[in-house]
């Protein structure tokens, strides 16, 4: 495999182009590719050129770049939250049914909750979270519940800061997140209202893998109105089911 002067191989360069790409921001130009990977404007073009030429990357009409739906394939194939994904969807759609807001699945990825499954309704409340989106994790219901089962090397690296803060709610310093991470391991649970937003309260439960493992965090978000807590017992439930199928090693047909 070629490297470049600094010894870096062209497969690292390729996953620096990819990199670029965000949920906000699924498609660039090649000028941009370059800032946000570091490279020269000539080798980005060269790499996007390579990437589309096996349609990993693809270009628009307009020649902005975005991710090829092949990278989409071979990602959904290999992702170790396939299975995971299989298992929670009918208790996801039994929550929606039920809550009638946004239901999602959120794993810990590094400092972030990385969320692969959601549903939302037309009149939901406001919900900064999407399928592949990132909150960092002191934020979000679901990324206390991650956080608070997380290995001790994580909650230190994660304690130690700096702590973003979007509202006057947020846990912000790590005291109140201590304090809040010690709630969820006691309670089982986590309401966040107005942390993210003021209208919106996050609820969020842990889903246990087939050694009593946390490997997801199960959540909705609602009205910020004083009732997010009412929502902690269907979110146990479905949590529950959800851990049955996992251990079970089986995608459910049916409920």
């Amino acid at each position: 495999m070629s490297r470049a002067a600094t010894g870096e191989s062209s497969l690292a360069r390729a996953v620096r182009v990819i990199a670029a790409f965000t949920p906000d921001e699924p498609e660039l130009r090649v000028s941009e590719i370059a800032r946000r990977s570091g490279l020269h404007v000539a080798t980005a073009s060269r790499l996007v050129a390579e990437l589309v030429t096996h349609g990993l990357l693809e270009r628009g009409p307009q020649r902005e770049v975005r991710v090829g739906v092949r990278l989409w394939e071979l990602a959904a194939r290999a992702s170790p939250t396939m299975s995971l994904r299989d298992a929670a969807q009918p208790y996801l759609e039994d929550v929606h049914a039920v809550v009638g807001q946004h239901t999602q699945l959120g794993v810990l990825d590094g400092t972030d909750v990385l969320f692969v499954e959601r549903l939302s309704a037309r009149d939901s409340i406001i919900n900064y979270s999407r399928i592949a989106g990132r909150i960092p994790l002191h934020l979000s219901s679901s990324g206390q519940v991650l956080l608070a089962h997380a290995p001790r090397e994580l909650q230190e690296r994660v304690l130690a800061g700096p702590l973003e803060r979007y509202t006057p709610q947020s846990a912000a310093t790590p005291e109140a997140l201590r304090a809040a991470l010690a709630a969820v391991r006691r309670t089982g649970y986590a309401v966040l209202p107005g942390h993210l937003h003021p209208d919106a309260a996050g609820v969020a439960v842990p889903v246990r893998g087939a050694l009593s493992e946390v490997v997801a965090a199960l959540s909705v978000i609602v009205p910020n109105d004083g009732r997010a807590q009412t929502h902690v017992p269907v979110l146990l439930a479905a949590a529950r089911g959800i851990g049955r199928t996992l251990a079970a090693g089986r995608a459910p047909s049916g409920q």
